[in-house]
């Protein structure tokens, strides 16, 4: 059997497969679990992120406001399920920067780990178009930001919780600034979180014949899951319908040492846009997932993703029971 490779986490928020489910991957009952007016002045609550913090949870939250403003916002739960999240956006100070590069365009679709004694945040930010900022926080309280990781235009920055090979690993995918129509996934390395480089191919789209939910474009969800078999990535897909674009997610198996090389991709999806909450909001047919929690004791997996641009949802897995299903769907 598969084994997270990681710490246990007893308190990872969970619920049981429902009887009958023939699925690997399933949804939280009582989703959504983050509306979209859980914030004084949140227009929607999507795309966010969440690590274990002290005895519970803390996360960094987008929330787009009623003027449609894109920005981050800390958050904490004891549980997980149930969070309160703060009414001002995150401050940051800059560690070594310019104040041109602390300047706000916009801030979205964070990603959060657990990274030595820090804990790293990557976004989307607005610096004469769509790049990757990067920052980090020991406490939630005060934030530090880098230099953003890389030129316009670029989204879903997303680290590797540890150093491979001793450098530093981030998945992104290159983009326009736009609603891009097209995507990939690139690996790139850096010795010290500024200067990114050896920038290398991942996974790209698949025909249409073959896999259409993710044949417009993918990109990398939460961080990836270090297991004994190698790291687990979970990633959006996009297809073009008659109706517009329906984000889907599934699952890839990347080597331990060398993460370019893929070992095992997933066919199907895991989750597609079906509820009424993915499939109605502000962007339709939308599930993104940017989370996931792990117990190494075990092999439970949690993930937050976004719902329709709009509210955040919550599905369960099991490390064993998704690397079986990704090796008998593999592309």
């Amino acid at each position: 059997m598969a084994k997270i490779i990681g710490e246990a986490l007893p308190n990872i928020p969970w619920e049981e497969k429902p009887a009958g489910c023939k699925d690997v991957m399933w949804r939280y009952s009582a989703n959504p679990i983050i509306r979209r007016d859980e914030q004084k002045n949140s227009n929607s609550i999507f795309n966010s992120a969440a690590v274990p913090f002290g005895d519970g949870y803390a996360g960094v939250f987008r929330c787009d406001d009623r003027a449609r403003r894109m920005n981050l916002f800390a958050g904490f739960s004891k549980d997980g399920i149930h969070w309160e999240i703060e009414d001002e956006p995150l401050v940051f100070e800059g560690d070594g920067i310019p104040d041109e590069i602390l300047k706000v365009q916009y801030r979205y679709d964070a990603r959060v780990l657990k990274f030595d004694d820090r804990y790293f945040i990557c976004w989307c930010n607005g610096y004469h178009g769509p790049t990757i900022g990067l920052g980090y926080t020991y406490d939630f309280k005060k934030f530090y930001q880098l230099e953003n990781a890389f030129l316009p235009y670029n989204r879903n920055g997303v680290l590797f919780p540890r150093k491979i090979n001793g450098k530093y690993v981030m998945l992104s995918r290159p983009s326009d600034t736009g609603h891009t129509a097209f995507g990939d996934i690139y690996l790139s390395e850096s010795p010290d979180l500024v200067y990114w480089g050896r920038h290398r191919y991942v996974m790209g789209t698949s025909p249409f014949e073959e896999s259409a939910w993710q044949c417009t474009k993918i990109g990398p969800g939460p961080a990836p899951i270090e297991t004994d078999e190698g790291w687990l990535l979970f990633y959006h897909g996009v297809l073009t319908s008659c109706n517009g674009y329906v984000y889907s997610f599934g699952a890839a198996l990347l080597d331990l040492d060398d993460p370019t090389k893929v070992l095992y991709r997933s066919r199907p999806y895991l989750i597609s846009p079906q509820m009424d909450y993915e499939c109605v909001g502000d962007v339709p047919n939308v599930t993104f997932p940017c989370a996931a929690l792990t117990d190494a004791a075990t092999g439970r997996i949690a993930i937050y993703y976004g719902c329709a641009d709009t509210v955040t949802g919550l599905a369960f897995t099991k490390v064993d029971e998704v690397l079986d299903w990704l090796k008998k769907n593999s592309l």
